[in-house]
């Protein structure tokens, strides 16, 4: 039996249930999933997925990651609330993809780990699953595992088993839709032109996920605990001189009260040169080597390959500011003599991150 997976949280508990239900049956993942977005998050539960397999001893086979395709298919229904007319045509996409995988390898029959999942409509599921067993000759399984505490049951296991739960189906329009009526930014489908790793971002995720599989081959015990925090992420970052723009580093938690500022530096205190407005602060590029023990040439190649981003938070703090001080701080080559202008759109939100402990 060919089983559609969606992710490690609805596939460990069902394949279980599956083997005990169908003992003579050989059970094959099939992991596709083109409505992933982005790429990123499509790896992070691919990796989870592997490691939930190898746990069970199941073949997995990863199928395209033909975002494309996808794309196409729900174009017009990208404003579709969740159980919708766009999740019954990702539905549809995955199934076909899936029945025909299962009449390729020469399976008779195929199903989903959607099926468990509490977010999907358990007939909307089934009518899919039907009408392409039909068109490819081959059969549907249809199991509803939710039933009698399974949902319970499934989340109790995944915490036993300390698997990844996403917080999110996967597509960009049903996480959009979800952040705004949690009045929260989709921080998930944005990264800064640095590549730096943002916390909480799904870069830091997967860091973090594979130094488990680390710990777990090197048999060390460990835990996942959640932290709450504060987070930060930049959207634009704009400095100008006498109506030039002039390249310009913002340190994190750079934050002001509006998005726009102007004014000139009014002192310069311990290297720390204070704009007249907004408690906008400069540090020269000659002092942020000194503090971050760099070498960096232009303020261009810091922008583009900055340290971590804890590092620049203890630079930050090296600079003998408070740790609750969110003043917007820009590293320059040379400190501004003429009036400058500030763009500095930037969110701080309380979130929650998962940590990683070895014990």
């Amino acid at each position: 039996m060919l089983v559609h997976i969606c992710c490690s949280v609805d596939s460990h508990y069902f394949l279980q249930k599956l083997r005990r239900e169908y003992p003579d049956e050989k059970l094959i993942g099939f992991f596709y999933n083109p409505n992933v977005h982005p790429f990123s998050e499509y790896s992070l539960r691919l990796l989870d997925v592997k490691r939930s397999c190898n746990m069970l001893n199941i073949e997995l086979i990863e199928g395209d990651y033909d975002i494309d395709s996808w794309l196409k298919a729900v174009r017009g229904l990208e404003n579709e609330p969740e159980k919708g007319s766009r999740c019954v045509v990702c539905f549809d996409k995955r199934f076909e993809v899936s029945a025909q995988k299962a009449k390729e390898i020469n399976e008779t029959s195929f199903t989903s780990t959607l099926l468990t999942s509490p977010k999907k409509s358990l007939l909307q599921l089934q009518k899919a699953g039907d009408a392409l067993a039909q068109k490819n000759g081959i059969k549907f399984v249809a199991p509803d595992y939710r039933k009698a505490s399974g949902t319970q049951e499934q989340n109790i296991l995944a915490k036993k088993d300390k698997l990844y739960r996403q917080d999110y189906c996967g597509c960009m329009y049903g996480l959009n839709i979800q952040r705004d009526q949690q009045h929260k930014l989709a921080d998930e489908l944005s990264s800064p032109i640095s590549q730096q790793i943002q916390p909480d971002s799904i870069e830091e995720r997967i860091s973090m996920y594979k130094y488990r599989l680390v710990l777990e081959e090197e048999y060390r015990d460990y835990q996942i605990i959640k932290q709450r925090f504060l987070n930060w992420r930049l959207s634009i970052g704009v400095l100008k001189v006498s109506k030039q723009s002039i390249p310009a580093h913002f340190l994190p938690y750079s934050t002001m009260r509006g998005n726009y500022s102007r004014g000139k530096i009014e002192y310069n205190i311990d290297n720390i040169h204070y704009l007249n407005r907004d408690e906008v602060k400069f540090i020269s590029l000659y002092h942020y080597n000194y503090l971050a023990k760099t070498n960096y040439q232009t303020v261009i190649e810091l922008i583009y390959n900055p340290p971590s981003f804890d590092n620049e938070v203890d630079i930050r703090l090296s600079l003998g500011i408070s740790a609750y001080d969110l003043s917007a701080i820009l590293v320059v080559k040379d400190i501004p003599t003429s009036k400058v202008e500030i763009l500095c759109q930037s969110t701080t939100y309380n979130d929650v991150k998962e940590v990683l402990i070895a014990k």
